[in-house]
């Protein structure tokens, strides 16, 4: 039997749906493996990249405004558990290791043009083994004992106040305990420092290690051009040892002004609760 029904769409972010389903007890097409299937895809590819690829894998015919409205539905029911449901943050609050905190953002594009998506991950790790600048690239550290992902479309000054909030949820009490990852990027130390008051900051070691690299560039005249971070200057930074500059070696006040460059708030790159001056 054929049936026709309207079809209405939000004006202003695009969700659509057919009004009549719920009065129908209708809860779409797709069974429930195919729904897996079309959450996977929608997940991994563009909308349309997942309707063609599902085809060509799985024989599976779904446009890509069924994968559309399959994930938004989907990830609406997973943001009501995250936030209502005790149950998950129960993981995490029985989780052993210490606290991390990361975030990061990209510009995606939207229907809105280009806009900001911020992530942030709040994690427990058990502790590893110390290790030395010369052994940072060798070691491998204990995998997270849990994790909790969270973000969306927000300014900074949107998404900072979820990080408290997030903390709260999950039952941390004490920001003090919480480590901060980061790259640098001046508007996470500063949400940090509002919404995380009294947690340690630590630059990530890739980007760490980039402003050594750099330092060492000025300093020796060695770096990614003159065969990376390697044995040498570079290192000897990272361990606190400061070699004299050799011959053709640029000013001590070059180095200070890249990192200062580097760090983005007028001095070194300087994680909130951290004693590195003003």
């Amino acid at each position: 039997m054929a049936r026709r029904r309207r079809y209405r769409a939000c004006p202003a972010c695009g969700a659509g749906c057919h009004p009549r389903d719920g009065w129908l007890g209708l809860e779409g097409f797709l069974s429930r493996q195919a729904q897996r299937l079309a959450r996977l895809a929608a997940a991994s590819w563009s909308f349309d990249r997942a309707s063609a690829l599902l085809e060509e894998f799985c024989g599976l015919r779904v446009s890509d405004t069924t994968i559309r409205a399959c994930a938004v539905a989907t990830g609406g029911r997973m943001r009501q558990w995250q936030r209502a449901d005790p149950a998950a943050a129960r993981a995490f609050a029985a989780a052993a290791g210490d606290i991390e905190f990361s975030t990061d953002g990209t510009s995606v594009n939207t229907l809105r043009g280009w806009r900001e998506m911020r992530l942030a991950i709040f994690a427990k790790r058990p502790r590893g083994a110390a290790a030395g600048p010369r052994d940072w690239d060798q070691r491998d550290l204990p995998a997270p004992a849990v994790r909790v992902l969270f973000g969306g479309l927000w300014t900074a000054e949107q998404f900072g106040p979820q990080w408290r909030a997030w903390a709260g949820r999950l039952g941390i009490t004490e920001a003090a305990g919480i480590t901060v990852v980061a790259d640098g990027a001046r508007w996470i130390w500063r949400q940090a420092e509002q919404n995380l008051p009294g947690a340690s900051g630590v630059p990530d070691i890739y980007h760490a290690s980039e402003h050594l690299d750099g330092a060492a560039e000025v300093l020796y005249g060695v770096g990614r051009r003159g065969g990376g971070l390697g044995p040498g200057p570079a290192l000897d930074l990272a361990a606190g040892r400061l070699p004299r500059p050799g011959r053709g070696a640029r000013s001590a006040g070059a180095a200070a002004a890249l990192g200062r460059e580097a760090g983005g708030t007028g001095g070194p790159a300087r994680p909130p609760g951290a004693a590195w001056g003003p």
